[in-house]
């Protein structure tokens, strides 16, 4: 099981670690190479017996709860993204010698002769939206596309199925680039790089090693943000084919090799003849929905990748004119006595608050959930002088706090203790109470959501609902 493609599985007695949503298509297409399949999965509920039951019927082994015991004769390990590198199961496979494969690894490897090529993004905050815009642009280019990924669409049925593409968008977590050693993408975007899924990498280190393998091997572009070093110095080490340059963009102007904003224009001097005079208007910064600035950022990204594929300008500005954003991203819920509400649910991490907060000039921030090990200082540093007041919910909302206390001692703060389904109502209730004509209350968490929702979309959910109550 090295690094060419297998072609005979027949027989192979391979282990698929996880159910879910990359666990079950990796175990049926396996099996339909005829593989011999096991599957292991540390929980046992109503959830897991279900899907064990589907693959059961297929004639696939399915072992619930134990997920940390080899089974016998493996011979290679496909994982679920998110186990981490550290169980015991995988320990078991390094002294046996069993190489891991994640399922963007096998996707990879399945690939048809002539398969269409990857354009692969990657980065803290803004994935899913630059995958989405890419998408967007690439088929108002006339190609044959699809946002695959870690956006929910399984790698294995864009690879396996018969729709044929001509290039595939692609959203990569770092938990599934760790485990895809051999993927080498036509060109690739790292947007961002802020300390995320510490307690699963281990160290800020590893977590960046890990994005920056999306790099590795790259044909015609890496691009990185010329306002995070961090993506920069990961270019810098990683090995490219010959011939492959690196594109920066920037909110501002452009240097040669990079895309970049003026007056109000998105503009390419990457992709242009002799880029040391010529730039190329792409679109204007209205064209993008919303135009907040880290929202721009991720046109200028999924712009620098199209360009890199060939894609003409006229259909960069076709594709960000017809993006609609999914929801609980910087999402205008409704104007209420002047002042407007906005749903940023997915703002699970400090990072993503951040860019959120900087987006508007006079706040009510409602913030808090389950911290994952976050600390709250530096962001609120950054946002205090932007804080008409903040209302806090959540089982770790004390650190969030004690950073206002320390970094923003005048800003009004209401600390909600509420857990119930009534608690995003009356954070609401707050936030209109501290807000005045021309602010924004703006639902940020900087926290995962699950202390108090099945997700980050219930809680966007259940923000607007509280806001529609508050218009009626």
């Amino acid at each position: 099981m090295g690094s060419g493609q297998v072609t005979d599985w027949q027989g192979k007695h391979v282990t698929v670690a996880g159910l879910g949503v990359s666990g079950v298509p990796a175990a049926k297409a396996l099996h339909g190479l005829d593989a011999r399949v096991t599957v292991v999965n540390d929980g046992d509920d109503a959830g897991a017996r279900e899907q064990a039951a589907e693959l059961e019927a297929l004639g696939v082994t399915v072992r619930l709860g134990d997920g940390d015991t080899l089974p016998d004769s493996t011979e290679l390990i496909v994982t679920a993204p998110g186990w981490k590198p550290d169980k015991p199961l995988f320990a078991a496979a390094d002294a046996a010698g069993v190489p891991v494969w994640g399922d963007v690894e096998l996707a990879w490897r399945l690939r048809k002769p002539g398969a269409a090529d990857w354009l692969a993004v990657t980065g803290t905050n803004g994935k899913t939206t630059t995958v989405q815009m890419l998408a967007s642009i690439l088929e108002a280019a006339g190609l044959r596309t699809a946002a695959v990924g870690n956006i929910g669409v399984s790698l294995l049925d864009a690879v396996l199925g018969d729709e044929e593409y001509d290039v595939l968008a692609v959203e990569l977590s770092s938990y599934q680039l760790h485990w895809a050693p051999s993927l080498r993408a036509h060109s690739a975007a790292v947007l961002n790089l802020a300390p995320d899924h510490l307690d699963w990498h281990g160290s800020m280190e590893a977590y960046a090693r890990d994005k920056g393998r999306i790099y590795e091997g790259n044909r015609i572009a890496c691009v990185y943000n010329t306002a995070d070093k961090a993506t920069e110095d990961l270019v810098r080490e990683a090995d490219v084919e010959e011939g492959c340059r690196a594109v920066g963009f920037t909110l501002g102007t452009p240097g040669p090799s990079q895309l970049g904003v003026v007056e109000g224009l998105l503009v390419d001097r990457a992709f242009v003849e002799n880029r040391q005079k010529n730039a190329q208007e792409l679109a204007e910064v209205a064209d993008v929905k919303p135009a907040a600035p880290h929202n721009i950022a991720n046109a200028l990204a999924a712009a620098a990748l199209a360009r890199a594929y060939g894609v003409p300008a006229g259909a960069v500005r076709e594709g960000l004119r017809n993006f609609r954003p999914d929801a609980h991203r910087i999402a205008h819920v409704a104007d209420v006595d002047g002042v407007a509400y906005v749903d940023d649910s997915k703002a699970t991490n400090t990072h993503a608050a951040q860019a959120s907060l900087a987006a508007y000039d006079s706040v009510v921030w409602i913030a808090g959930g389950l911290a994952k090990g976050a600390t709250f200082d530096e962001l609120v540093a950054g946002a205090a002088g932007r804080l008409r007041g903040a209302v806090l919910i959540g089982k770790d909302r004390a650190l969030l706090r004690e950073a206002l206390a320390r970094h923003a001692p005048e800003v009004p703060v209401v600390d909600l203790e509420r857990t119930d389904t009534g608690a995003m109502l009356q954070a609401v209730q707050e936030a209109r109470r501290l807000a005045r004509p021309g602010d924004t209350v703006l639902l940020a968490p900087a926290c995962a959501s699950m202390d108090m929702f099945a997700n980050y979309n219930k809680r966007g959910d259940a923000f607007a609902q509280a806001v529609r109550e508050l218009g009626a």
